[in-house]
């Protein structure tokens, strides 16, 4: 975390009830920030989740009043996730959220000079990132889905994970939600 985010993080700061009279003197250096010697994240970890994270990394106020992830006519740019429920029933949660990362990171790495992406990713748009992850049955409906999108010219990835040469999920790259809406209509939000 920068020097400039850090000082902003302690502008907005209330300190946690376990420390209810602390006003201390705060040190910040590149290394770490500190609070009476205990390291600032212990500090305001109950706080964090109050402050937006684009706070963090916003430079100036007008990246905050940018339009999150709109495109030139207005319509955003999302991000489609597609899990598996059968694997959400039997793997560790985290083990299907990180094929999820897998197929959303390669999906965006395989189309990074697409014009959709570089606005997707763009400075101004890094902080509000629009996904929408939604489920499939199983194997047969993710691979399906995936010819699908392959016969109506989406672009996408089918992660596969190796070396079990399992079809775990697939993620598009960025689109107006209006060119891709349709296509995911009929499948469930993953909850």
């Amino acid at each position: 975390m920068c020097i400039k985010s850090m000082s902003y993080l302690l502008s907005q700061c209330r300190f946690p009830a376990c420390f209810p009279s602390l006003t201390p003197p705060v040190r910040i250096s590149n290394r770490s920030a500190k609070i009476n010697n205990i390291p600032l994240a212990l500090c305001l970890s109950s706080r964090l989740s109050s402050i937006p994270m684009s706070q963090f990394t916003s430079d100036s106020p007008k990246d905050a009043t940018k339009a999150d992830g709109d495109n030139s006519n207005g319509d955003v740019l999302v991000q489609y996730v597609v899990l598996r429920r059968d694997l959400i029933d039997a793997w560790p949660l985290g083990s299907v959220v990180t094929q999820g990362c897998h197929a959303s990171v390669s999906a965006i790495w395989s189309h990074k000079d697409d014009p959709h992406t570089l606005q997707y990713c763009s400075p101004q748009n890094i902080n509000s990132m629009h996904k929408v992850t939604l489920e499939v049955k199983g194997e047969t409906q993710i691979v399906n889905l995936s010819e699908k999108l392959n016969a109506g010219g989406i672009a996408h990835k089918l992660w596969i994970e190796q070396p079990e040469n399992i079809p775990t999920c697939l993620a598009t790259k960025p689109y107006p939600k209006a060119t891709v809406s349709l296509v995911f209509k009929k499948l469930k939000l993953c909850k």
